[in-house]
């Protein structure tokens, strides 16, 4: 299978041809091979599956996007994912990106790729709770993977979250556990959608979330 063919099923997602998109997804794979040399962005292990395991591991979120989605916040970016490729994916004026993540290298690495692709994204080079929530647009979607436990996400997700916004994270097959442990400090109503790239992963679609009250 090409690497075209790997993101070819979300393609109808896309706001461009596909064929531009995996152009610049090519780009954004030379650049994080480059700069893992010195910065570890990536499981080094996966540096060479690296459009399954990262880019369409990304890109699946595409499919549970809305018409009206038009602002993002990622938290944890890291090496860019899943917010990079759904950046490229959805390149156009109407879709902007805001980035979290408060390691220096991490952030040159990221503002490297959004001026070398010409994408619609900010990176905020510190931690979320450094900013202040009226600082970022309202988020429509908000996006996390491999940052941290479901409880430690809501309470860094909560200042950001607006009547609309809904949270999609890339959980592994502890999620269940996570659920009902995050069930006894907060209320949310959760969407659980199987993975399309890791047969124990899931995207939890939270909606609604806000901190249980003590009596």
């Amino acid at each position: 299978m090409s690497e075209t063919d790997i993101i070819a099923r979300y393609a109808e997602h896309f706001t461009r041809p596909l064929a531009d998109v995996a152009a610049d997804l090519e780009s954004y794979a030379q650049l994080l091979r480059k700069w893992q040399a010195v910065q570890n962005l990536v499981s080094r292990e996966t540096l060479d599956d690296v459009w399954t395991r990262h880019f369409a591991d990304s890109l699946q979120v595409l499919s549970l996007l809305k018409q009206g989605d038009h602002a993002f916040l990622d938290f944890g970016s890291g090496g860019g994912l899943p917010a990079l490729p759904l950046a490229i994916a959805l390149k156009s004026p109407n879709h902007h990106f805001t980035l979290i993540e408060p390691n220096g290298r991490k952030v040159s690495f990221l503002r490297t790729v959004a001026r070398e692709l010409g994408l619609i994204v900010t990176v905020e080079g510190r931690r979320s709770d450094q900013i202040d929530s009226r600082e970022t647009p309202a988020p429509d979607v908000i996006t996390s993977r491999a940052l941290a436990s479901l409880p430690q996400l809501c309470s860094w997700m909560k200042p950001f979250f607006a009547p609309q916004t809904r949270a999609i994270l890339h959980k592994g097959r502890e999620h269940v556990e996570e659920l009902a442990e995050t069930s006894t400090h907060w209320d949310y109503d959760v969407l659980i959608t199987e993975s399309d790239t890791d047969p124990s992963g899931v995207l939890l679609t939270l909606t609604n979330l806000s901190a249980k009250t003590v009596s």
